[in-house]
């Protein structure tokens, strides 16, 4: 189930509304929330709820036993339980790919046999959902919970469940517990869910068929095409993945909970490592704080930062998937990262703002080729294509079919808005209370209007999933 399907728009959500509003207290309203939250998980099938639940009750357990030491014999039960949970993601995630690699070392008889094992629904997002917890507990930064429902409140709650923000258990923790609703936080929330609704079917799903004719089409690409699929690609997964974040945090602000900005237009960012502040920013600072700064930081040593660095984009890049073209990704961000640490960022810096923001696109848009690839070879072909080798050439007649005018001013909006977001009117003669109320009737307005082109544009249209779910 998704956010942008007529079984969550028309049958889930309203449900679960009803359901949570309709009791009172934080305890009836977590059990709600826990129901329905298991409903919408296991709409993916049962084992997913099998795994799910194993490590809901294995992190439960782990969690007590690493409260209930004291602070310096904490560190073998959290090794343990933190090894078991990356042993399972593993398992379910990367069995297949390293023993494919493995094959190609190995002679034909000790050769492994390949398992593809089907991919628990967001194994990653909940997966480091309950790392996070065992090591603030071993941190001292949150008490192991003795209320099983509460862990698995936020272990499950359905809005961050499968696609995220990572949420830190510290951070939530008094309002999993004791959380309060008012008319204006719900108000607030519902504007934020209709405006990542907006993103998803108005914007992305609008470009994303460009984008897979161009990565999945099988075909000779020219310069035109390349770009035309690359820039539209880039849209979508903004769109898409922005789009859900501010569905979940929407809904979670909603129901009294606070989740963490997860974009803040990364794609008006002056450096690449600006960019990594306003990307995806919940698990930046996962990694920032579980891995970089555990590893030594920037404490010691250029050298020893720039290894930092490159081990944690490098994982960044296997977390999202088993295939080389995510390491490569990971590789080519913690390439610039290092770069930038070097005197090239302080000349970046003293560069003019037009350069900054014309090397960051350069940077962000060839990862993006890394990343949506299907395998290595057709990333180098599509590179070839973008750099003019496989000659210029007219679009071919599927894409020109595919550029129906609301694509096309997607395209021409979608980059604007991504950039620089929704323009602010300026301060005029309008007395301030007047100019709140009319922007309060028009933001209104704008919010209804959207929100039903955005179901009837769900109701009329085929399943698309969100593309983090595949992570």
């Amino acid at each position: 189930m998704v956010f942008s399907s007529v079984t969550f728009l028309y049958y889930f959500l309203p449900a679960f509304l009803l359901a949570y509003f309709a009791v009172r207290g934080t305890r009836a309203r977590n059990i709600v929330l826990l129901a329905f939250s298991l409903v919408f998980y296991g709409w993916g099938g049962l084992s997913n709820l099998i795994v799910l639940g194993v490590s809901m009750a294995g992190n439960y357990a782990a969690a007590l036993a690493i409260g209930a030491r004291p602070a310096g014999r904490r560190l073998g039960p959290l090794w343990i339980a933190v090894g078991l949970n990356l042993a399972g993601l593993v398992f379910f995630k990367y069995i297949g790919f390293l023993a494919a690699n493995l094959n190609l070392l190995l002679p034909d008889a000790w050769a492994l046999p390949v398992l593809h094992v089907e991919l628990p629904l967001g194994i990653s997002f909940f997966t480091f959902h309950a790392i996070s917890y065992l090591i603030d507990i071993y941190r001292g930064r949150a008490r192991a919970n003795g209320r099983f429902e509460e862990i698995a409140v936020y272990i499950t709650m359905f809005p961050q469940l499968v696609a995220g923000p990572i949420v830190r258990y510290s951070t939530i923790a008094t309002r999993i517990r004791d959380r309060r609703t008012t008319a204006g936080r719900v108000s607030a929330g519902l504007r934020i869910f209709v405006i990542g609704l907006s993103w998803k079917v108005l914007i992305a799903d609008e470009v994303a068929p460009i984008a897979a004719l161009v990565f999945d089409g099988g075909t000779a690409l020219s310069f035109s095409a390349a770009w035309l699929g690359l820039l539209a690609y880039a849209l979508q997964i903004y769109f898409d993945f922005g789009g859900y974040s501010n569905m979940a945090i929407g809904l979670a602000l909603a129901m009294g909970l606070n989740f963490p900005r997860n974009f803040r237009l990364p794609y008006g960012a002056r450096s690449i490592t600006d960019f990594w502040r306003r990307w995806h920013m919940s698990l930046s600072s996962w990694f920032r704080d579980y891995v970089y700064i555990p590893l030594g930081g920037n404490r010691r040593g250029h050298l020893h930062t720039a290894i930092n660095l490159w081990t944690v984009f490098l994982l960044c890049g296997i977390w999202h998937g088993a295939s080389w073209t995510f390491v490569i990704w990971g590789a080519h961000h913690g390439l610039f990262l290092v770069l930038e640490r070097t005197r090239f960022g302080a000349a970046l810096a003293r560069a003019p703002r037009v350069l900054r923001h014309a090397y960051v696109m350069l940077v962000f848009l060839s990862g993006w080729v890394w990343f949506r690839a299907p395998t290595l070879p057709d990333a180098l072909d599509l590179f070839s294509a973008l750099v003019g080798l496989n000659g210029f050439a007219a679009l071919s007649p599927a894409l020109v079919g595919a550029l129906q005018p609301v694509t096309i001013a997607m395209m021409i909006l979608g980059w604007p808005l991504a950039i620089w977001g929704l323009p602010t009117p300026p301060p005029g003669p309008v007395p301030a209370k007047l100019r709140r109320l009319l922007f309060a009737v028009c933001d209104t307005a704008v919010m209804l209007a959207i929100f039903v082109l955005s179901v009837i544009t769900v109701g009329a249209a085929n399943y698309s999933p969100f593309l983090y779910f595949q992570f």
